[in-house]
């Protein structure tokens, strides 16, 4: 067996022998290169010997048939995902393993849910939403990839789909009639690499998450609240602030986007239909796509991974920014900003007076939603997609002044329907939210023409904005997006 990158393999098949020896034969025949070359290369093929065009595809059929099959319920790779999952928790899990991942000991797990439970009481003064927190419990690691896998899959395959539905596509129809054996063995590897580094990922990002709503989203489905006691342990590294603390404070957190999905049904199908429409506008380059092919050698399923999967983990297709794409990022961006913004909000009013270390670790929750960990910037190169709230400051501000307004109800109000939801437009002049104006006429709105019956009520707001392409503040790695 020869090893190959990503941790596939080639089996050695001696009937190959024949096939071999006719590759070698001749002066410049089965160089792998379109033209290749010379006269030894049977009626011109352009991609090398057809011989070992032939044994090239049959040895790829023997590593494809290798693989793992998807399991019942549908986890794996079908002909509409194009990537194989079952694939990546299977990579997931084992990347968790190389490194050791211990059960949660009985004393941690008492901890948490102690800390979960208090902190969901005291969100209770902080919020109109009732508490949305059916079960609290401690996770490990591999307890976090297995629990949450299935939100993964669901938020990153139109993503990684479309990347690998690309391959092949678009192509000059001169280049698809003679490279179409070989960009369908692309398309298929592919299906496998994406699934294998985006296992890598996750398993690398449970290093770095403490509960299951990190990045705004409940990824083990409403009212399944967690933390990770490793992780709280790493959030607390440099911070000088007391352990219980630090643990109270992020359980809010996590109580406080539980509520929030919990009694905002909306919510979870509009923030997957933003990333769907982020991905339906993403276009690739194929314009060097050609050259890159010609200088795979077919004799070589080494070089060919090389290419496939490019320097430095980057794909043979680059995704390119397009209008339909940089609009669809502004309104995911300003949705984010204002999940987070609302959590940070409710959270600060709930521990305030409570912890007395809760402003710093608000200020290190920020900074690290801004910027990231190592593991959460692979995950954004894979997925090409970093789920990060760009305007975080400007949607906090925006809800402690419609509190300070109209109260916490009126402020918990504006999410009852999408329609009511601020513009990246508002977080530019949040005082014109607040004060009613714009669409809605007076701070005394009325949600019942754009809840009722009636067909078409209330203003087609969305909470789409366009992008507008303003800026976090310095710790945004981010250019504007306009």
């Amino acid at each position: 067996m020869s090893d190959l990158p990503f941790g596939f393999s080639m089996p050695n098949d001696p009937d190959d022998e024949s096939g071999r020896r006719s590759g070698d034969s001749g002066s410049g025949a089965g160089s792998g290169r379109p033209g290749g070359g010379d006269s030894g290369t049977p009626d011109g093929f352009p991609f090398g010997d057809p011989q070992q065009m032939a044994n090239m595809l049959r040895q790829f059929a023997d590593m494809m048939s290798a693989q793992p099959s998807p399991g019942p319920g549908g986890g794996g790779s079908t002909p509409s995902s194009g990537v194989n999952w079952e694939m990546a928790k299977d990579v997931a899990r084992q990347t968790v393993a190389q490194e050791g991942d211990p059960s949660v000991p009985v004393s941690d797990y008492a901890k948490v849910e102690e800390a979960l439970r208090l902190a969901d009481l005291w969100l209770d003064q902080a919020t109109d939403l009732p508490s949305g927190v059916q079960t609290a419990q401690a996770w490990s690691r591999s307890e976090w990839v297995e629990k949450t896998m299935e939100s993964w899959v669901q938020l990153c395959d139109p993503l990684t789909s479309r990347t690998v539905r690309s391959m092949g596509q678009n192509l000059p129809e001169e280049m698809q009639s003679v490279a179409g054996p070989l960009l369908g063995m692309i398309q298929q590897m592919g299906s496998m690499m994406v699934g294998r580094q985006a296992g890598q990922a996750v398993g690398e990002l449970s290093r770095e998450v403490v509960g299951t709503a990190d990045i705004g989203l409940p990824l083990a489905g409403e009212g399944n609240a967690a933390l990770l006691p490793g992780g709280v342990e790493r959030f607390s590294e440099g911070l000088q602030v007391p352990a219980d603390e630090v643990r109270l404070y992020l359980a809010a957190r996590e109580a406080a986007v539980h509520r929030l999905y919990a009694h905002v049904p909306w919510l979870r199908s509009h923030v997957y239909r933003l990333v769907s429409e982020y991905a339906d506008g993403m276009s690739f380059d194929v314009s060097g796509l050609e050259d890159r092919l010609g200088e795979i050698d077919l004799t070589n399923p080494e070089a060919l991974q090389e290419v496939l999967g490019g320097a430095g983990g980057e794909s043979l297709l680059q995704p390119e920014d397009t209008p339909q794409q940089k609009a669809a990022l502004g309104r995911l961006e300003t949705t984010l900003a204002l999940i987070e913004g609302w959590v940070a909000t409710v959270v600060s009013s709930a521990v305030s007076g409570r912890l007395p270390q809760s402003d710093a670790l608000s200020e290190a929750t920020r900074r690290r939603r801004a910027t990231g960990g190592p593991a959460e910037h692979t995950f954004a190169a894979l997925v090409g997609l970093e789920l990060r709230p760009r305007r975080l400051r400007e949607a906090s501000a925006l809800w402690s002044a419609l509190e300070e307004a109209r109260g916490i109800e009126g402020r918990d109000a504006v999410w009852q329907h999408p329609d009511l939801m601020p513009t990246g437009e508002d977080l530019d002049d949040p005082d014109a939210f607040v004060s009613g104006g714009g669409d809605f006429g007076g701070a005394d709105f009325d949600i019942s023409s754009l809840t009722g019956d009636a067909p078409g009520a209330g203003p087609d707001r969305g909470g789409a904005p366009e992008a507008d392409g303003s800026e976090d503040d310095g710790d945004d790695t981010r250019g504007k997006d306009s």
